[in-house]
């Protein structure tokens, strides 16, 4: 029995959704508006622990739309999710925490952002699917680039 206490642990605890908010400032003159807007997108994952074995990851989304210089609409969204995990290789933490569990709560968050999106009255902004290891490699890259003890690439 002492064994089995020392097998590798993935679980999801619970998805929920912590934040969201819709924000509309110019409202109603620009809904009058015909031009298309302009969507910028941005996306954010956070990791921490939260008790022995637990951790919760956050997935952070900001929709702006634009008609020029007028916000048209902008949405905040945090879609997260506790997993438990243990008994994992250390090694093997970081690929867990920075893509398979926002591989698992992404989903979560692109329909709660389109549902709010259109119960605000607008045409759906449908995001993307992501892909986390490479967001999760170039945040690796990055980071090794802005350690002083990182190598230097001379062209």
């Amino acid at each position: 029995m002492a064994e089995d206490n020392l097998d590798p642990v993935f679980q999801i605890q619970r998805v929920y959704l912590k934040d969201m908010s819709l924000e509309q400032p110019n409202s109603p003159e620009i809904l009058l508006n015909q031009e298309q807007p302009a969507v910028e997108i941005q996306l954010g994952v956070d990791a921490k622990p939260v008790a022995d074995g637990l951790f919760e990851i956050t997935v952070t989304a900001t929709v702006h739309t634009r008609i020029e210089d007028k916000t048209v609409f902008m949405v905040e969204a945090k879609q997260a999710g506790i997993f438990e995990i243990r008994n994992v290789p250390s090694e093997q933490m970081g690929t867990l925490l920075g893509i398979a569990c926002p591989q698992i709560v992404y989903p979560y968050l692109r329909g709660n952002v389109a549902d709010i999106i259109q119960r605000g009255g607008f045409p759906p902004v449908h995001m993307a699917e992501i892909n986390f290891q490479a967001m999760y490699e170039q945040q690796q890259a990055e980071a090794m680039m802005a350690t002083p003890e990182a190598p230097q690439i001379i062209v």
